[in-house]
């Protein structure tokens, strides 16, 4: 009844890699601009996006690589897909964890340049370390229908 293509589990997880970096980076940039907009001209302001960048592409070498080719690896694998297992359960329980803490410390940053600042460089190094990560779908043709999936009737 919930039996997917391995296909079909691979695009939903690249749109859910996709999806968080582009929330990501909507919430670092504005985060910037209130950042910019109690402290306007200082440098640290613009390095942000620079320190932002530098450290995703570490993240980006180090570990989202890794662990994207890792999760289609998994999906390849498993013999009989369901739509809940384009990750797995204690991913998705990391994620909204993260998704809660986040959104709770930038919530407390605002109105504190020092705070929006940090909050914005860790939110551009995590769309940076998602979006450059996101080669990994592509080169694996992750999205290609492959001779075993199998078509839902």
């Amino acid at each position: 009844m919930f039996s997917a293509s391995t296909r079909t589990l691979k695009i939903l997880a690249a749109v859910l890699w996709y999806s968080g970096a582009i929330i990501l980076l909507t919430k670092g940039t504005t985060l910037l601009l209130e950042a910019d907009s109690l402290q306007p001209g200082r440098y640290w302001t613009w390095m942000t996006v620079a320190l932002g960048l530098s450290i995703g592409w570490l993240k980006v070498k180090f570990i989202f690589r890794r662990a994207c080719q890792k999760n289609l690896t998994r999906i390849s694998l498993l013999s009989a897909p369901k739509i809940w297992q384009f990750y797995r359960p204690g991913f998705l329980l990391f994620l909204a964890a993260m998704i809660i803490i986040g959104s709770t410390l930038s919530r407390m940053a605002h109105g504190n340049y020092p705070f929006l600042i940090t909050m914005a460089t860790l939110d551009f190094s995590l769309a940076t370390a998602l979006f450059g990560s996101s080669f990994v779908f592509w080169k694996q043709q992750a999205f290609k229908q492959q001779a075993g999936d199998q078509k839902l009737q």
